[in-house]
This record gives structure tokens, sequence and C-alpha cells, in this order.
């Protein structure tokens, strides 16, 4: 069996200037948006807000896929720069109480489950339609082959695509989310953890 057989499964083929480019030849542009504490907001303010959500939705004439992603939260690096920092401690006093607290950090940590919750709009432009049915990746691509995006053609898509990008960015602005759109390393991250669980339980390596 090939090496890359599972990326045949993959309906991805490339990612350029933050934009994800699937093998039919579709594009998809994410944007990360930030949460709203909706349970302190007052009765008026929360009617405000799910009426502007609501015209948002009304005058989008393109899909979206909203993804929440939650995940236990990882501690391991803020304790590798913990243990860095106690390293260079020369304070016998000052080590004592680094280490007391990385002690601390971990047992809290270890006993109650602290979860991260990131949101996501995917924003597709292409001809097929989208099935709104399935997870994340569902409606990504409806063909197996893989079709050459020719540079005229992916900088004319590429534009298509940042003008609905700013759209959905200006109809939550208007609800008070705060949106980012991801570069091509936060994007390649992103589908490295997806495909990638479990690389969260492995160590981390210290120098």
């Amino acid at each position: 069996m090939p090496k890359n057989a599972t990326q045949e499964f993959v309906p991805i083929d490339d990612v350029r200037d933050g934009i994800v480019i699937l093998k039919d030849g579709g594009m998809r542009g994410i944007l990360m948006a930030s949460s709203i504490n909706f349970a302190l907001k007052s009765n008026d303010e929360r009617q405000a807000i799910l009426l502007q959500f609501q015209d948002f939705l009304n005058s989008l004439d393109f899909s979206i896929q909203i993804l929440i992603q939650s995940r236990r939260l990882d501690i391991r690096p803020y304790i590798a720069l913990l243990e860095g920092r106690y390293k260079e401690q020369t304070n016998d006093l000052m080590k004592i109480q680094i280490e007391q607290y990385m002690a601390f950090i971990k047992s809290f940590t270890e006993g109650t489950n602290i979860m991260t919750k990131n949101f996501f709009i995917v924003i597709p432009y292409d001809a097929a339609i989208i099935s709104s049915k399935g997870g994340f990746l569902s409606g990504f691509s409806r063909k197996e082959q893989s079709k050459e995006v020719k540079e005229e053609d992916f900088e004319e898509k590429k534009n298509q695509l940042e003008q609905r990008m700013s759209v959905v960015e200006q109809g939550l602005s208007r609800c008070g989310v705060r949106v980012a759109k991801l570069g091509t390393d936060e994007t390649i991250e992103l589908f490295y953890k997806i495909f990638n669980p479990g690389e969260s339980e492995k160590p981390i390596k210290i120098n």
C-alpha cells in the first residue's frame, strides 16, 4: 500500500495565501471568530444581537460552515517555559517557588478538565453545491479527480472569495463578533491538528 494512501481521502490539494485549494479546483477561506459572553448581556442586548445575526444570515447568497473546535487545554508549553526559567534561576528560594508552582499547575490541570474553544467560519467559492450534511470537511469536495488551478484562475477566484469573506466579516462585526483571516501557517496548523488529534498527547522536547 502506498505511504500516501491516506492523502487520497483528503480533499485539500494546496494552501496558498491562506486560501485552501481543493482537488476539484474549489477554494475555501477560513475566518477565526471571537466569542460573545451572551449570558452577561441584558435582555435588550441579547435581542439586538440575535436580530443582527438573523439579518446577517438572511443577507448571505452563499453557504458558509461554522466550526466550533473544543480541545483540552495543552499546558505543556507553559510548563516547558517554567522549566526553562527554573534552570536559569540562580536564587535557591526562587527555584523552590517555581518548582512548587509547576507542581500546583500540573496537579490542577490533571484533576480538572479545562477546555479551550475556537470558532471558525469556512467560506466557499466554487460552482459546486455544498452539502450541509456531515462534518467539517464533508462539504469541501464532491469530486475525486484533481484539477490544476491556473495562476489567473487562482487570482480571480481569490478575489471573489475575499469579497465573500469581507461580507461575512462586516456582518459578524455588526453582531459584536471580531474575526481574523487565517494565514497559510495558521490554516496548515488547523488542519494538521484536525487530522492528527493524538499529537497533543506526545511529550514536548525541552532544550
